[in-house]
């Protein structure tokens, strides 16, 4: 096995369990709830249904992206053990993380001239960046080099997907994301805003559709619109959802009756702290391999 470590941040959106069960290190965001500073650490300080609950009840929430001296610190003790490093950040298009751990490198790389240091910027977000780790996984567990590893991530990190729609508006509207009269009149019309990560990693509203059980079959027509070889994708399917497990059930199980060749079941995670104090309850997200994203 490749003994060089692969990282990435708790934005995405696996479970602890799914983290060590991979070998894959992880450094966590921190949020705010009513001004009171938590860690993103996937579910284990606040318990994800607890989180919405209180947002739902009125907590005010807020992120906190890791500086470059929280990286350089995270990163430290790995070159101290006289490791090589590849860490992915979450998307520049949605975090300035990328930046402070690029800062963090060039620091670092002075003071350990000899050891390697890969910084990527994923383009990608919650378990879209989820599925993108666990790939590096496999790839690193089949023996491939740091260098190798680096430059398929740079060469197919476009090829993830993600989809999302969103049930309640609620908290898009309080960040700014939807207009208040857009949010009023989504909620009378039952509207959920089908989004997508495009390839610059923002995230970008596509469609507006009417009704939830109508957005649950028009996201998956966008996997079988962009997904390898269509309805015989035969690679991973990872969905994330924020209070909605019903909801995300129901994608679930149209991606598994449409999609027969799946390399197993289809993993549901939930949407954590840092992405979900944005998005709120009621957002479900799909993520699977297909054409590179061109917009």
């Amino acid at each position: 096995m490749s003994d060089y470590v692969l990282s990435c941040c708790s934005t995405a959106d696996l479970s602890k369990e799914h983290f060590e069960e991979r070998n894959i290190k992880y450094t966590c965001f921190k949020y705010y709830l009513d001004d009171v500073c938590y860690p993103d650490d996937l579910g284990q300080t606040i318990p994800f249904d607890k989180f919405y609950q209180m947002m739902v009840d009125g907590a005010d929430t807020k992120t906190s992206q890791i500086n470059s001296e929280e990286y350089e610190a995270y990163f430290t003790p790995f070159l101290e053990e006289g490791k090589d490093i590849i860490h992915l950040c979450l998307s520049s298009g949605i975090s300035g993380a990328c930046n402070s751990a690029m800062i963090a490198r060039n620091e670092l790389a002075e003071k350990y001239p000899d050891r390697k240091i890969y910084v990527i910027d994923s383009l990608a977000a919650s378990s879209g960046f989820g599925l993108l780790m666990d790939k590096a996984a496999d790839l690193r567990d089949s023996g491939m080099s740091i260098d190798d590893l680096y430059n398929w991530l740079e060469e197919n990190k476009l090829k993830m997907h993600h989809w999302f729609f969103s049930s309640d508006l609620t908290f898009f509207v309080k960040g700014g994301r939807v207009s208040k009269t857009a949010g009023f009149v989504g909620g009378i019309l039952n509207i959920c805003p089908l989004l997508n990560v495009s390839y610059e990693g923002k995230l970008i509203p596509r469609e507006k559709i009417r009704t939830k059980k109508k957005v649950i079959t028009a996201i998956v027509d966008k996997m079988e619109q962009y997904a390898d070889n269509g309805l015989e994708y035969a690679d991973k399917c990872y969905i994330s959802q924020s209070a909605c497990l019903e909801d995300a059930k129901q994608v679930a199980e149209l991606v598994e009756s449409r999609f027969p060749h799946l390399k197993g079941k289809v993993l549901i995670n939930s949407i954590g702290t840092t992405i979900g104090s944005h998005t709120g309850p009621g957002t479900v997200a799909l993520f699977f391999w297909g054409k590179e994203r061109q917009e």
